[in-house]
């Protein structure tokens, strides 16, 4: 029997960054603020042209330092990544995450896998473990980055593993939330479920509108 959990999720969002200090979406916010802020996030979501943000560097799995400004021009996905959770290795183990992240960095598209898992925390990982992981099971994203101190994760409001985050050649966020609509940790879900990731790139890569713009996050928390 898979294990279904849906994990409470949304951030307002215009183009690389995230309006507002996460300091604001603390628990005192009542169900209705939280729902607004879900409203707000769509609107916000799916507007085009708005101007790029551009969250503090990070460092990648080989050393190397990434700004996600320097993508400007290319569609970029951001997957937030926990080895060690459930619902990360539904997908690591099926070979789905694999098979998107070949599928769409042969187009072109940047894929960053993104840890912010604190040191001493679940999932949380050094370069040197996080590319033994990374071929160990056959990733294959443009870059790992590491977050340790959540700084990127917290500017976009990532709430899960995984979270994902499709950004266009403007720097505009156009997909926010869930990779799929099945909340499992079963492998078997992969095959039957809706993959939200895939309806976004699909769709804005060919020009098209992105109907789901966002959608309820679900995974494990992300570990600040």
């Amino acid at each position: 029997m898979s294990q279904r959990r849906v994990a409470d999720g949304g951030s307002e969002t215009t183009g690389w960054y995230i309006r507002g200090s996460p300091q604001r979406h603390k628990t005192r916010h009542s169900a209705t603020r939280r729902s607004r802020r879900l409203s707000e996030l769509s609107w916000h979501a799916s507007e085009r042209g708005s101007a790029a943000y551009d969250p503090a560097p990070l460092v990648d799995s080989n050393g190397k330092l990434v700004r996600l400004d320097g993508f400007k021009g290319k569609f970029v996905v951001l997957e937030w990544v926990n080895f060690q959770c459930p619902f990360v290795g539904k997908h690591y183990g099926s070979g789905n995450m694999q098979k998107l992240q070949k599928t769409y960095t042969q187009k072109g598209v940047v894929w960053l896998s993104i840890c912010s898992s604190a040191q001493g925390k679940q999932g949380h990982v050094t370069g040197q473990e996080a590319n033994t992981l990374v071929e160990e099971k056959g990733a294959k994203p443009s870059r790992f980055l590491l977050d340790p101190k959540g700084s990127v994760g917290k500017a976009y409001g990532a709430k899960t593993t995984p979270h994902i985050f499709v950004i266009d050649p403007k720097g505009t966020v156009l997909y926010n939330g869930a990779i799929d609509d099945t909340p499992s940790t079963d492998k078997a879900d992969v095959a039957t479920a809706k993959n939200y990731l895939v309806a976004a790139l699909d769709s804005a890569m060919s020009g098209k509108k992105v109907e789901t713009a966002v959608t309820q996050p679900y995974g494990c928390s992300v570990k600040y």
